[in-house]
């Protein structure tokens, strides 16, 4: 059973470092700056807000992660979908990897063992893995939007972060 759920401990930490890679590939494709802040529709989310929401996340989650609740008392969820001053290139990385060095070193130190803890998230008891799945699913979710924001937002010039469209029945996997 150890050996099941180390490889799982392994397997979530290559998808979380998976879905930051993808978000940063394809951030690092906007040329304007600008465009971290363009709404595509009145009730859609920017990549700034999308970005600043997960690291947000990550942070509260995982900051005192097996030791206090998910839901800490300084986060202001709803400030994270609001933006009155553009953040820069840099002020929005620097968030992002800070909420993402919180995240893995709270996963990274984990144990086997820990996965059959009870955490609380907003007050609701779970297990560790329960809350690792829900984190990965979330961020998931999150990343697949920034990805499509900035495809529509840089296209024509998008590079493709995985095998090409067109091309993939030539590809062996």
């Amino acid at each position: 059973m150890a050996d099941i759920r180390k490889a799982y401990l392994e397997d979530l930490i290559k998808n979380c470092r998976s879905y930051r890679a993808l978000v940063e590939r394809a951030v690092a494709q906007i040329q304007n700056d600008g465009d971290f802040h363009v709404a595509i529709g009145p009730e859609s989310n920017t990549i700034a807000i999308v970005m600043k929401h997960v690291a947000g996340n990550l942070r509260s989650r995982f900051r005192d992660f097996l030791t206090a609740d998910g839901e800490k008392p300084d986060r202001n969820r709803e400030g994270e979908f609001e933006m009155e001053t553009p953040m820069t290139r840099e002020e929005l990385l620097a968030w992002w990897n800070e909420g993402w060095a919180i995240a893995m070193d709270a996963i990274e130190a984990l144990t086997p063992a820990d996965l059959d803890k009870t955490i609380h998230i907003r007050g609701q008891g779970m297990l560790v893995i329960e809350a690792l799945n829900r984190s990965v699913t979330h961020t998931a979710y999150h990343a697949g939007q920034i990805v499509f924001l900035v495809r529509h937002l840089v296209w024509p010039a998008w590079t493709p972060l995985t095998i090409p469209k067109r091309p993939s029945r030539n590809v062996r996997m």
